[in-house]
Parts: structure tokens; C-alpha cells; sequence
């Protein structure tokens, strides 16, 4: 089922970035451009006039002419395992050398696979998008059917050959945690550990969903960062837990935030587990102090335990910056709620 808008995927993970530790484990061909920028966290651009001693420069995945029968396909490990709700193989610039078609197959695979065992085919796969016709220089969204079950490996086919600029998976976390937890702190509010970013009141410079990311902010676009704030008031942003738990430390990291890290930091929390995301901000909801206004400085993490005052369950959290500014990274470790 072919999908006309992103707007589809919104409050979905992207399971396969390298953002998250996504990888591409193995392509058939990627002669003209490198199987690995499949999962880059940033678009894809075009440079007219930069060339390779293999031809054009293209950011994206891009095969030799096929002159024998067959196609080609690229295994990537997401980097959350997760539910597959759909996908967008994005063909920016790919123009007069797309892919006519495509399918994406997945599997649950319970260790890594040896190269060998990708090339010679020896995994089992499942079908979760049907063959798709691809159009040029465009994204192109598809519902993914199997969705009920979780994966750990796609398998992209294009057929026969040509250019893929960008591979987006979407979809909901599987928690594979939860099957051993023994009461440890584990970051309650981690992507990968199915935390989620639900709402901010502004992210003008940056994006409220690098803020629980799994991996270190690379530079400064690469976290949540508001406007100069020119009223009175302050900045916020709610996350929702992975699952309900106490919070025993925090680490509000302002990495590549210098002369734009805001003043200071104090979060609040809720315990509400039916709440609905589009509720969060419901005037009537009363948040109850988990830290005190903490200062802060620049590029730098911040630990906080003692500093904590309630021990509490939470099921939400609410990250308030005074006045504005960028934080990178928040890290909510705590305990799960038997």
C-alpha cells in the first residue's frame, strides 16, 4: 500500500539509522556509491560537478548496470529491533537511475550473520512490503504487512539495479530487554529501550527526537535547541517513559552547546499510564518536582542523584530549560515498577 504522506509514521521510531547504530551488513553491488550512506541521518544532497574514478558522486547506494539476469539487494541490521509499520526508500536525485521496483523482506535472527551466510543466502526471510513500483528523485512510502511481529534484519531488493539515496524504517520498539530484567538502572527514558519523545513547546534549531537518542550528539544540530526566547517564560520538553519506574540519577548533557546552553534545568514527572500522548499537555495535569533547578554549563554533562527529591513511580517526564537554549542528550536511569 503505497502511502502519499510522512505524516503516516508520526510517533513512530525510525528502527535503522545509523543514528541508532543501524548498519549495512552486506549489498550485492554498490559500485558507484557506498551501501552505508542507505542509513545516514542527514538527506541526501547532490553535488553537480563532483566525480569518482568510478563516475558520478552520489549520495546513496547506487549499482553497476546489470547486464545478467538477477537484482540487486543490501542487508541492513536495525538498530532497534522493532514492530515494522512501514518504510520510505527515498530516491533523492536518483533520476534516470532508480530502481523501477523494490521489496523489503525482514527476519528474526537470534545471532549475527557471517557474510557468508548473506551472500550464499541461508537466511529465511518474510515478506513485509510486496514488489513496489519506485518513482524518481522522491520518497516513497509504503505500510509494511507482518507488523505484528518483530525483526531484527531487512532485506532491500531493487530491481534490477540503480540508486537508493536513503532506507527509513518505521515502527514501535521491541522491548527484548524486559524478557531478563533483574531490577538494574537501565535509561527509562532511551529510545532504545522504548522511551519516546512526546511534544516540546519549541524546537526551532534542533529536534526534541535527538534528545533520547542512544548514540553521543555528533555536533550541535544533532540535539534540541529552541529560539532566543524574547518573552518571559521557559522552554520545555515531555518524554514518556518505557515503562513506569523510579528515577535514581539524571544526565542533562549540553555537548557542542556553548554559547546557547540554557542557564538552567529542572524536571518534573507524572504518573499516568493510560495518558494519551495528545493529553500531555492538559492544563489540569499536576507535575511534581523530581529536580530542583540545577545550573548548568557548556558542553558538558551534567549527573544528578542527590539532587533528586521524590522517589516516587513515574510514567512521564517533563525537561523545563530556563530561559531557552540547546541540550543534546537526556538520560533517565531509574528502576522498573514490579
Amino acid at each position: 500500500m503505497n502511502i502519499t504522506t510522512s505524516a503516516a509514521f508520526a510517533g513512530l521510531t525510525e528502527l535503522a539509522s545509523e543514528k541508532v547504530n543501524g548498519k549495512v551488513l552486506y549489498c550485492t553491488d554498490d559500485f558507484f556509491a557506498e551501501k552505508e550512506n542507505l542509513l545516514k541521518v542527514k538527506p541526501a544532497i547532490f553535488l553537480p560537478d563532483e566525480y569518482t574514478e568510478r563516475g558520478k558522486w552520489m549520495d546513496g547506494w547506487e549499482s553497476r548496470r546489470k547486464r545478467v539476469q538477477g537484482y540487486d539487494w543490501a542487508v541492513i541490521k536495525l538498530g532497534i529491533p522493532g514492530f515494522v509499520k512501514g518504510v520510505d526508500i527515498d530516491t533523492a536525485f536518483f533520476t534516470g537511475n532508480h530502481p523501477p521496483y523494490a521489496s523489503v523482506w525482514a527476519a528474526r535472527l537470534d545471532k549475527e550473520p557471517t557474510e557468508k551466510e548473506i551472500a550464499e543466502d541461508k537466511i529465511i526471510w518474510t515478506e513485509i512490503v510486496p514488489m513496489v513500483s519506485l518513482n524518481p528523485g522522491s520518497q516513497n512510502l509504503f505500510a509494511a504487512i507482518n507488523s505484528n511481529e518483530y525483526y531484527t534484519h531487512l532485506r532491500l531488493n531493487i530491481f534490477p539495479d540503480g540508486g537508493v539515496a536513503r532506507f527509513r524504517v518505521y515502527g514501535d520498539v521491541y522491548k527484548k530487554w524486559k524478557e531478563n530484567y533483574n531490577g538494574d538502572l537501565i535509561d527509562l527514558a532511551g529510545l532504545v529501550n522504548g522511551g519516546k519523545v512526546v511534544i516540546c513547546n519549541d524546537m526551532y534549531f534542533g529536534s526534541k527526537d535527538n534528545l533520547n537518542s542512544p548514540t553521543k550528539s555528533l555536533y550541535m544540530g544533532d540535539g534540541w535547541e529552541t529560539k532566543r526566547k524574547r518573552i518571559p517564560g521557559y522552554d520545555w520538553c515531555i518524554l514518556k517513559l518505557a515503562e513506569a519506574g523510579t528515577i535514581k540519577k539524571i544526565m542533562v548533557d549540553t555537548a557542542h552547546f556553548k554559547g546557547n546552553f540554557p542557564d538552567m534545568c529542572s524536571i518534573e514527572g507524572i504518573n499516568m499510564p493510560e495518558l494519551e500522548d495528545f493529553k500531555v499537555t492538559d492544563t489540569a495535569i499536576q507535575w511534581k518536582e523530581i529536580l530542583p533547578k540545577q545550573k548548568l554549563q557548556a558542553d558538558n554533562e551534567h549527573f544528578f542523584e542527590k539532587e533528586i527529591v521524590s522517589d516516587d513511580v513515574f510514567t512521564h517526564v517533563k525537561l523545563n530549560i530556563f530561559p531557552d537554549g540547546g541540550v543534546s542528550r537526556l538520560r533517565v536511569y531509574g528502576t522498573i515498577s514490579r
